[in-house]
């Protein structure tokens, strides 16, 4: 993989290092009924420092920035801006306090331009011509180093692009704190790189970011300080001088040893259950790979690619515009649209877990029954207990905690809702498992049961594995494409060396070298 060479390069960190706290927390508690997400929590956020949040899921840090950016109440404990106590109604409230929060799902309006999305709803930018607002957000992304086309509209953006105009809307709202959730999740390498370079000019320049990750050797990259929750409560609190290594940050986090590296054994390839040929249209460009029992194929790429469009075809929701989709030995239009259910079948692990794959107000039962049904009905009767009996063992093997069978999936954190998901695809017995990015933003310690789960499967399946992290790729994948707008920039085997050293390249586009 090619060699990543960026260094912190923070010049006035020392300037910052005796100031007083822009937010402190403290005290701060909430909880949802009888669960309990935050606990006591006291910490301090500095102006000109990069503090990074880290814990498993569930460990309480989406809850607890949520508190600090006004979705959420606390509900006990303070929370003081400049010294002085403050309550938050709503993020508008946060908003005018100097806090705001880029969160993983873009909230931007796609048929604007990047200016109009950053002064959108902005007192007088109404009166403001469309030249001297892109005059206006020209010269901030140019203070900050975020690089962007102020008169592009963001439906033609990539990722990383409409990352740099979330961030530039709250940097033109004069935010002083900047909470960034797992932030790195659709960028490539050096898309990353040089967000680490922004955020240390923001620094610089007396701004206080709150970084939430699970990626430690980033945290270890860009971070000052760093934060560890675990069940709710702030365990360990380190100044960048002070962090022992990265194997010391995820014990930490876990509360036992973890190494997040598997060993796949050799697995003799058998049949194949998925052949594409020539695949083109909605905005495929004649894509080919091949699937057989026993390997993985692994999908590379910044999201926003095709992958979603590929995955839609494999999967019967959107049908191929053209060349030949075989799935399981069957062409695309006799596998579908009523799949095998058992026997010769195909799971489907969605990057949705919370939308597409469960649903958030229905129980775990109901949730495991959304694609096993069948394995339990007699006709038109549904032998509930039996499936209730099964889901109990299925969150036992799997571990889904808590494994109370009546709560909703809402109340599952997104590690163990992929669990509970990846229980239930597996229990079918598939032939092919479709996994969509079946790791982003778990935990460490999830993200390692993901991963020993999948190699299992993979003896007697065949698995497409869509990820956009290169060492889940290497990790688990027998091959790799790499794919850029629509096409494949390279298809290798994980041995060859030189390609995997240029996949960081292909991902942006540049095409592979000579085999």
């Amino acid at each position: 993989m090619q060699e990543r060479t960026v260094t912190n390069k923070r010049e006035n960190r020392n300037a910052f290092v005796h100031l007083p706290p822009l937010v402190r927390l403290e005290g701060i508690c909430k909880s949802f009924g009888r669960v309990r997400a935050n606990h006591d929590i006291s910490l301090d956020i500095r102006p000109g420092m990069i503090k990074a949040l880290l814990g498993e899921n569930g460990a309480g840090k989406s809850t607890l920035m949520s508190i600090l950016s006004g979705r959420f109440a606390q509900t006990s404990g303070t929370i003081y801006v400049d010294e002085k106590p403050v309550r938050f109604g709503s993020p508008r409230d946060a908003i005018h306090a100097g806090i705001g929060m880029v969160y993983q799902h873009f909230m931007l309006v796609e048929s604007m331009t990047v200016a109009q999305n950053v002064l959108l709803g902005q007192e007088n930018s109404w009166r403001i011509s469309p030249r001297a607002m892109e005059a206006e957000v020209a010269a901030l992304s140019g203070r900050y180093g975020l690089p962007i086309d102020p008169a592009a509209r963001v439906c033609d953006l990539s990722m990383g692009e409409k990352q740099r105009v979330e961030i530039l809307k709250l940097l033109y709202r004069d935010s002083r704190i900047l909470i960034l959730d797992e932030p790195t999740a659709v960028l490539t390498p050096a898309e990353t790189d040089q967000l680490f370079e922004a955020m240390w000019r923001m620094a610089d320049q007396g701004k206080s970011i709150v970084f939430i990750s699970h990626k430690l050797t980033e945290v270890l990259t860009v971070a000052d300080e760093i934060a560890i929750l675990r069940r709710g409560e702030i365990v360990d609190e380190f100044h960048e001088s002070d962090v022992p290594n990265e194997t010391v940050l995820a014990n930490r986090m876990v509360g036992r040893d973890v190494v997040l590296a598997v060993e796949a054994e050799p697995v003799t390839p058998g049949n194949v259950v998925l052949d594409i040929v020539n695949l083109s249209g909605d905005g495929l460009e004649s894509l080919s790979l091949t699937v057989r029992k026993g390997e993985v194929l692994a999908i590379a790429g910044v999201a926003g690619n095709g992958q979603k469009e590929l995955v839609e075809v494999v999967c019967g929701l959107r049908k191929p515009v053209s060349g030949r989709v075989e799935i399981l030995g069957l062409e695309w239009h006799r596998f579908y649209p009523r799949p095998p259910r058992k026997g010769k079948s195909l799971a489907y692990i969605p990057e949705d877990r919370q939308g597409l794959a469960t649903c958030k107000y229905l129980n775990l039962v109901d949730n495991f029954l959304l694609t096993t049904r069948h394995a339990f009905t007699n006709g038109p009767f549904l032998n509930r207990k039996a499936a209730a009996e099964t889901t109990v063992r299925i969150i036992d093997e799997y571990n889904v905690q808590p494994g109370h069978i009546d709560g909703t999936a809402r109340s599952l954190s997104g590690g163990n809702l992929q669990k509970l998901v990846i229980g239930r695809e597996f229990f079918r017995e598939p032939d092919i498992i479709v996994a969509e990015n079946p790791t982003q933003g778990l935990d460490i310690a999830a993200t390692e049961e993901v991963w020993q789960r999948l190699l299992e499967a993979r003896k007697r399946a065949g698995i497409l594995l869509i990820t956009s992290e290169l060492n889940e790729a290497l990790q688990l994948a027998d091959y790799i494409a790499v794919m850029y707008r629509g096409r494949f920039m390279g298809l290798f085997h994980k041995s060859d060396t030189a390609k995997v050293e240029a996949i960081g390249l292909m991902m942006a586009g540049v095409a592979s070298p000579a085999a």
